[in-house]
């Protein structure tokens, strides 16, 4: 029988995530499918404490922030559009109150700190090369002189003409990469590296501009790969573009995967990122996510009333098996708390 199509096969990785592991996901938004994923099956994550980040210069930064425990001020924030702001986050932590933004900024920056001391993995997924740099002339928007003309992890809608925009060269990334890796194995020798390039396509950029960048990002990930143990590269990218390459597979704005296709990452992630000991609590938990997701008809039923019974019977099972899980919404939900 003919092939039309091109199967991507993944080596299962030398060592594997497992339930007892902390993960930290850093990176563009395809970091939130693969994170509400972990999450679904419990494993502990904590996913972007500056928000979504594109560019690899930014990822870095963010990182160093947290190993150094970072406190961020008053004067490094900027008011526009009556909300105040930071270059280093995403919109998610500007408030109309400047305190308030920065207590949001420094709560989530001391979580990292603390998270990121005891993780066993960094998943960073990479969407852009190309950067902006906030212009000299821009002054009265970067307040602090020190980050004019540097890279800004976010625009917040400021005009474009108060920026500098251009493409990291390879060299570059790799350097943010590896000082990124020097400083974090000073912080917790023992955390290891996984590396993914988001199949999202960037075409506000242009289309050769997003192939050009995406190119880029993943010739320095490989070379992190390939000259340092620990580091892993999982095909993302590859999996989207090159397997299942179809417009079917894109979301209407032809853009953003859908969730077949980010379903299809998900499981080939499965498959070759985590422990075979992490996969029969997975499939219990399937199971039990599954019967919440149950809608009765009629909510007072004695039938219903077994049905929770029976799950939260299984589910005290479980918790006796994996007594390092969490299951306090899982409980309340079956004992009608």
């Amino acid at each position: 029988m003919a092939e039309f199509r091109l199967a991507l096969h993944i080596p299962p990785f030398s060592q594997k995530i497992h339930h007892r592991h902390r993960v930290m996901l850093m990176g563009s938004c395809f970091t939130e499918h693969m994170s509400k994923q972990l999450s679904l099956y419990k494993f502990p994550v904590l996913e972007n404490p500056n928000g979504i980040l594109f560019n690899p210069v930014s990822v870095s930064r963010s990182i160093i922030t947290y190993i150094e425990n970072k406190k961020y001020t008053e004067e490094e924030l900027f008011y526009f559009n009556e909300l105040w702001h930071s270059w280093d986050h995403h919109s998610r932590y500007s408030h109309p109150d400047k305190a308030a933004a920065l207590n949001l900024i420094n709560q989530s920056q001391a979580d990292a700190h603390e998270y990121l001391q005891q993780a066993d993995w960094l998943i960073i997924t990479l969407g852009s090369a190309f950067v902006y740099e906030g212009l000299e002339t821009a002054a009265g928007l970067f307040q602090a002189e020190k980050r004019r003309g540097t890279v800004v992890a976010n625009c917040h809608k400021v005009p474009a003409n108060q920026f500098r925009k251009r493409l990291l060269s390879m060299q570059e990334v790799l350097s943010a990469l590896d000082h990124l890796r020097y400083r974090l194995l000073q912080f917790n020798p023992g955390i290891k590296f996984i590396y993914t390039i988001s199949p999202v396509r960037h075409i506000r950029d242009g289309l050769i501009e997003n192939n050009k960048s995406k190119a880029t990002l993943i010739q320095a990930v490989h070379q992190m790969v390939e000259k340092f143990e620990n580091h892993y590269y999982f095909p993302s990218y590859e999996l989207v573009i090159d397997d299942l390459r179809d417009y079917r597979f894109y979301a209407e704005d032809m853009v953003h995967p859908n969730y077949l296709a980010t379903n299809y990452v998900w499981e080939h992630f499965r498959a070759a990122c985590i422990d075979p000991s992490s996969h029969e609590v997975m499939r219990e938990l399937e199971e039990i996510n599954r019967a919440m997701r149950h809608r009765p008809f009629n909510p007072d039923s004695e039938a219903h009333k077994r049905f929770l019974s029976l799950h939260l019977e299984r589910l005290r099972t479980l918790q006796k098996q994996y007594p390092f899980l969490d299951f306090t919404g899982e409980n309340k939900h079956f004992s009608g708390a």
